[in-house]
């Protein structure tokens, strides 16, 4: 995860899932990643895939 393109796409997914929550209404990205993480359909019901 340190060396090539690894870097760069990891922090443009991470920069994706902070928009999809800022686009989501959450206040606080920290909470609302860690929300998210705990539940698999969370995310999914974010981009309104479920």
């Amino acid at each position: 995860m340190r060396t090539g393109n690894a870097p760069r796409a990891m922090a443009t997914w991470r920069n994706l899932a902070v928009g999809a929550l800022r686009l989501g209404g959450v206040k606080n990205i920290a909470a609302g990643l860690r929300r998210n993480a705990r539940d698999a359909r969370r995310p999914l019901a974010l981009l309104g895939l479920t």
